[in-house]
């Protein structure tokens, strides 16, 4: 059977990678946003969450992005919520 990639599984991924490697990423903080819902899929989510991780994910991106941070921001959490919505479909 072939697998087909769900939206957004290459950051999710990416996240994943950071984590465990105690990296602090825009991918690696969207995963920490979605541990819990990540955690109930049967995702293998490190425990060491980043603290307040919107609040920080917000910040990164407004260094980076500048007055696009929130356009970003949300587009992020979109891409999550696309992600888990797909992977409770595959369960």
């Amino acid at each position: 059977m072939v697998r087909r990639s769900l939206p957004g599984e290459d950051l999710i991924q990416s996240g994943i990678e950071d984590l465990t490697h105690g990296v602090e990423s825009i991918p690696a903080l969207l995963v920490s946003i979605g541990a819990s819902r990540l955690r109930g899929i049967g995702l293998d989510i490190p425990p060491h969450a980043i603290p307040s991780p919107e609040a920080r994910l917000y910040e990164l991106l407004q260094q980076s992005e500048g007055d696009a941070a929130h356009s970003r921001y949300n587009a992020l959490i979109r891409t999550l919520v696309s992600f888990e919505r797909a992977a409770e479909c595959g369960k």
